[in-house]
């Protein structure tokens, strides 16, 4: 099966169509963003974005970022916190000019929980509210990674899938004292049970790093939200990511969750490297504030 591990120490957006690019982009990337209601719920709370930098000067300094965010709270008050975090987070990374781009993200992540905080905390309609956040950024072949609760990345390899960050969970916790196993955490009644969140609290636990695996040619990226992962094992989404193309597999992972009880929404961001002489597959349908930005889904309607 290959060797499937974490990386490190330890959580209505239509399907995104592929679009032919005429240019060449500097690392040719290919993403696809995929994410549904789910058979339960009837908002969809979860954000899942790719975003590229117009200026390819820019572009090979800050990379491309691609990012899940599974919003919580009552009313459509998670669909604003996950919309919130994503915003922020891009315009606040993208402008940065100094440190480490692990330092960036951390301070991207900051500001936006204490936004997303101050929001709740100030307006009764958008009390409680949160949202988990997991963001990957890829600059040449490294990739960088921010993370707050238990939206997932992993990276793909070959024959193998790495999960690169780690659950902020009540079962995490107990995998990592040792009172359970990783097999007993996926099947526990309270692996939903967050530790940590952005918005929840005026300060959170920031996970921040770079993966120790380079992201070479036909290496992918995975991002979701556990109404994904609950559904399908590590193993599972690794034979779907080998047996497909990337729009493909983002599809079929999806229609399987569903398959299996979809009980909430479910959202799937996957990047592909491929080599200069392949075709690079990108949508770009919105402009954002200045560094100029595309994004590669369609984004919900305003808050």
């Amino acid at each position: 099966m290959g060797w499937i591990n974490n990386l490190f120490g330890k959580k209505k957006k239509p399907v995104a169509d592929e679009h032919k690019s005429d240019s060449q982009e500097p690392d040719n990337i290919k993403a696809v963003v995929v994410s549904d209601l789910g058979n339960i719920r009837t908002n969809n709370e979860d954000m899942g974005l790719f975003f590229k930098i117009a200026d390819e000067n820019t572009l090979r300094e800050k990379g491309y970022m691609l990012i899940v965010a599974d919003g919580m709270g009552g009313h459509n008050a998670g669909e604003v916190a996950s919309r919130m975090a994503t915003d922020i987070i891009c315009r606040e990374y993208f402008n940065q000019n100094n440190s480490s781009v692990e330092k960036n993200l951390e301070k991207a992540l900051i500001l936006a929980n204490k936004t997303i905080f101050e929001k709740a905390s100030s307006q009764t309609a958008f009390q409680g509210m949160g949202t988990t956040c997991t963001v990957l950024v890829v600059i040449d072949q490294h990739v960088y990674y921010a993370h707050a609760g238990d939206s997932r990345a992993y990276m793909q390899k070959g024959n193998s899938i790495m999960q690169i960050t780690e659950d902020h969970t009540y079962v995490q916790q107990l995998v990592n004292s040792g009172d359970i196993t990783a097999a007993e955490a996926a099947v526990h009644p309270k692996r939903n049970i967050l530790t940590n969140a952005m918005g929840t609290k005026p300060e959170m636990r920031i996970d921040t790093g770079k993966c120790k695996y380079s992201f070479e040619n036909n290496d992918k990226l995975l991002l979701c939200s556990d109404g994904l992962y609950d559904y399908l094992n590590d193993e599972e989404l690794n034979k779907i990511l080998i047996e497909n193309s990337l729009k493909n597999a983002a599809s079929a992972m999806v229609a399987e969750a569903k398959v299996r009880g979809g009980h909430d929404n479910i959202t799937v961001v996957l990047a592909e490297r491929k080599n200069s002489t392949e075709e690079t597959e990108l949508k770009s349908t919105r402009d954002v504030e200045l560094p100029k930005m595309t994004r590669d889904a369609e984004l919900p309607t305003e808050f």
